[in-house]
């Protein structure tokens, strides 16, 4: 189990956690694009919110990756 966080963490760690850490990065922009194309366009309510939950697992499998690596994470 993952301890609960109360700082913010630096993205890294070992290279599967690194990898999730940009996958998340990556996710998160094609979120915030979304959000700024649906002031224009149409899209399914469900996309947005999909892309927010996808965000939080791939944060979550970095910090269980790096875990199991045994790489402590560094708090910013």
């Amino acid at each position: 189990m993952l301890s609960p966080l109360r700082t913010f963490i630096l993205p890294g760690g070992s290279e599967g956690g690194a990898l999730f850490h940009l996958a998340r990065a990556v996710c998160r922009r094609a979120e915030r694009r979304m959000v700024a194309l649906s002031r224009d366009e149409p899209l399914s309510p469900l996309l947005i919110p999909y892309m927010n939950r996808l965000s939080d697992l791939l944060f979550t499998l970095a910090r269980a990756v790096n875990r199991e690596a045994g790489v402590e994470e560094i708090a910013w």
